[in-house]
């Protein structure tokens, strides 16, 4: 009877293995919502195969491990100037 649970334990391993496996994309939402949560801006997340070389920080791993996901903080999009207002005319007539 032992030999048979164990039996059926090995042979659902991968099955409750690959149950927890995470798309990349529901993982890479969850990942935004914990980043948002904390009030950072002006950042970008990246789905690249693993081992990819690549300027950010991994925060994350998916599709069996053959993906990262990569955080990288971006720069703000620079907002125009105003344009300059124009000097009242003084009146430097001499009376």
């Amino acid at each position: 009877m032992k030999l048979w649970i164990a039996a059926v334990v090995v042979l659902c391993a991968p099955l409750c293995a690959s149950a927890q496996i995470k798309s990349c994309d529901d993982l890479k939402a969850e990942i935004a919502k914990k980043i948002d949560a904390k009030g950072v801006t002006n950042y970008t997340l990246t789905i690249v195969d693993k081992g990819k070389e690549t300027e950010g920080k991994i925060v994350g791993s998916c599709g069996g491990g053959t993906k990262s996901i990569v955080y990288e903080r971006t720069t703000p999009a620079s907002q125009p100037k105003p344009a300059p207002q124009p000097k009242p005319a003084s009146d430097n007539t001499p009376k």
